[in-house]
């Protein structure tokens, strides 16, 4: 419940731009077309030509940003539709910028002083791959939300004299090894203890504070991934970070 507050807050931040940019140009429109009649009743025809001008202009933008909020419904009610369970050929590139621009804003949302870089590198050269996007979408969100939360904790316990020499960062990456497609989420949080790496994928097991976590993404992640022929990896370095790579099939 608490990926999906976050996931819904993304959204919202990510609609909420461009119906900001129409509400605007709208704004400007009608104070325009008031001056637009002035000028024609004084009879300055080119004066109201320059104005119809940026009317016109104006109404342009608001068409493009109309249609942008309407791609990011559409998008967003793909992705939220119940898993059919029916894999479907998949741009795994834009599955995981999208799923890491929401996961942030969504974080954003609920705490207005989070802040991390967002770093991305993808392999253009892969083509869509069949999965089935909504539960990769899932695997890909948990995964970026729980290298926020690592990044975000590490930065709560640098000593204040050091805190501007951390950068909190977080890099989402894909690649094409062979016959087999890799997705890798790194953080440069504080690593995930060697004592508890073995557990992670185990049901209900989190090192997360009490209400803060079920316990339950990594494992349903790594059952989703297992579901698509794929694994689940996970390489860490205490105290500098971790790395989750889904490996699934090209």
């Amino acid at each position: 419940m608490a990926s999906l507050g976050e996931l819904t807050a993304g959204i919202a931040h990510e609609i909420q731009n461009p119906l900001n940019f129409v509400n605007n140009f709208s704004e400007v429109n009608s104070e325009l077309i008031e001056e637009l009649k002035q000028e024609i009743d004084k009879g300055k025809l080119e004066d109201a030509k320059k104005l119809a001008a940026s009317i016109d202009e104006n109404e342009q933008k608001i068409v493009f940003h109309s249609k942008r909020a309407d791609a990011i419904v559409k998008g967003m009610l793909q992705h939220s539709r119940n898993s059919s369970g029916v894999k479907e050929p998949t741009d795994i590139n834009a599955l995981a910028d999208e799923y890491l621009r929401l996961a942030y804003h969504g974080l954003r949302a609920k705490d207005k002083s989070f802040n991390a870089t967002m770093k991305t590198d993808f392999d253009q050269s892969i083509e869509r791959i069949n999965v089935v996007p909504q539960d990769m979408g899932r695997v890909i969100l948990n995964l970026i939300t729980n290298a926020f939360y690592a990044v975000v904790e590490r930065k709560s316990m640098t000593r204040i004299s050091d805190i501007n020499a951390y950068e909190p960062t977080v890099t989402v990456s894909t690649k094409k090894s062979g016959t087999r497609i890799e997705i890798m989420v790194k953080d440069n949080g504080n690593g995930i203890p060697q004592k508890v790496l073995d557990k992670i994928f185990q049901p209900f097991f989190t090192t997360k504070p009490s209400g803060q976590g079920t316990g339950l993404g990594l494992s349903l992640s790594y059952d989703i991934v297992k579901a698509h022929g794929g694994e689940l990896k996970v390489e860490t370095w205490e105290g500098e970070g971790a790395e989750f790579t889904i490996e699934l099939p090209a």
